[in-house]
């Protein structure tokens, strides 16, 4: 009978506990929420708001995560690779079936703000409301009038592939619980106007954190004061950090220049590639040149980490890997980027005291160097230069080989790599 009771005893403790740590959760996904004042939907818009509102969603990079290669713009689709699985972008058109075409700018504005869906579903972070609970309502409510511009298109959304327990709304509420919290951007008076605004840019719609960011085994920015640099979750690239001069830190460069970089996305000392040469075709070269100048204000203001980019003593490498490497780079490389490594100016970059090249991380070189890739086409650079891709004509030990020789030449010094880094990519 005391075993009984003892049994019946521990039940009770661990239920009242569940139940208050569910209560907990609940609650802490509940704090701050946008209420919904109204369910109606308004049919008309000024052509002002309806303006800004197609300038802040180019702002906001929208287009990128919610259209597919060929389809119809706004209308979802796209697969969205995480380290749980893929998450696919939702229809934004006003479609009243498949799209938001029921959503009222309250529903809008607590899917941005709160994360939360229409009928009160809990959205999962690969749409970064983490960053744009940072809008204002205002601007809000102007992507959401230029989205109502927007012919509908009746496209389902497709459903997640996650496992379990990633496909749960429980296991995301707990995450929810642990590493969300609504906020609004809140401007540093003892800062200039034009730091605030590129703060509420880079911070907010701009979301560069999502891939400047570092983040932890469950998908969490760990540091939310920090563009420490972080690998792009379910990619082969790195984001390298914007406030390391040994990364891409960019507080020594000229302001004219990372405005050219985010406008044209190329200056003489460096160009863009992989995922950021699509934020720049997609976003910022069409964002004006006030606002580029205060993302740049902003960035070269951050914080400097990290040290300078050359190690003190040079790293030791495998004398026959450097040997083969040395091979591979003067039949396949050096036509472009030099014996020297030093390039053709406004043509091909400069691999010899290249920060990109000397990352610790191999990640960008290597997808370089098997994929090809090119700076957008934009108003100020038309007609870029790219780079073929050579995975079909290297082997993964050639990669691994050409890359510990470019890594390791004219003044670089970044550690070898190794032809199983090459194979998990």
């Amino acid at each position: 009978m005391k075993a009984h009771r003892r049994l019946w005893l521990v039940l009770l403790v661990l239920t009242v506990t569940l139940i208050a740590l569910a209560a907990t959760v609940i609650m802490l996904n509940k704090r701050g929420e946008a209420s919904i004042v109204s369910d109606a939907v308004p049919s008309t818009f000024s052509p002002d708001q309806i303006e800004r509102g197609r300038y802040l969603a180019l702002a906001g990079n929208c287009a990128s995560c919610h259209t597919t290669r060929g389809g119809a713009e706004y209308a979802g689709g796209l697969g969205i690779k995480t380290p749980f699985g893929t998450i696919y972008a939702s229809n934004l058109t006003p479609d009243p079936s498949t799209g938001i075409g029921t959503w009222s700018p309250d529903h809008f504005w607590r899917a941005m703000h709160n994360g939360r869906a229409r009928d009160g579903r809990l959205l999962y972070p690969a749409f970064p409301y983490t960053s744009y609970t940072q809008i204002t309502r205002e601007d809000s409510d102007a992507i959401y009038a230029w989205l109502r511009t927007l012919p509908p298109v009746s496209k389902e959304n497709k459903a997640h592939a996650l496992g379990f327990p990633y496909n749960t709304q429980a296991a995301l509420a707990v995450w929810r619980a642990l590493y969300f919290r609504p906020d609004g951007f809140a401007a540093q008076s003892q800062r200039s106007e034009e730091w605030n605004r590129g703060a509420y840019l880079v911070n907010g719609l701009g979301h560069c954190i999502a891939c400047h960011g570092a983040r932890n085994s469950l998908g969490a920015t760990t540091n939310w004061d920090r563009l420490d640099g972080g690998q792009l979750p379910g990619e082969g690239w790195y984001a390298p950090a914007l406030d390391s001069d040994a990364e891409a830190g960019l507080k020594s460069w000229p302001t004219a220049e990372v405005v050219a970089l985010l406008k044209t996305g190329v200056t003489p000392r460096a160009s863009v590639s992989g995922p950021m040469a699509e934020v720049v075709y997609r976003s910022t070269q069409h964002l004006s040149e006030s606002d580029l100048h205060a993302m740049a204000v902003y960035l070269q203001a951050l914080p400097s980490h990290g040290s300078a980019m050359q190690q003190p003593v040079p790293l030791q490498r495998s004398g026959a890997l450097m040997q083969r490497g040395e091979k591979i780079y003067s039949l396949h490389c050096a036509s472009c980027h030099g014996e020297s490594g030093e390039g053709k100016t406004g043509m091909y970059p400069p691999l010899a005291a290249n920060r990109a090249v000397n990352l610790a991380s191999p990640s960008n070189p290597m997808q370089m160097l098997r994929f090809g890739g090119y700076a957008p086409t934009t108003e100020g650079n038309p007609r870029p230069y790219g780079m073929p891709p050579f995975g079909h004509v290297l082997a993964d030990e050639d990669i691994a080989a050409v890359l510990t020789y470019v890594r390791g030449s004219w003044g670089n010094n970044a550690p070898e790599v190794s032809m199983l880094q090459v194979m998990r990519r």
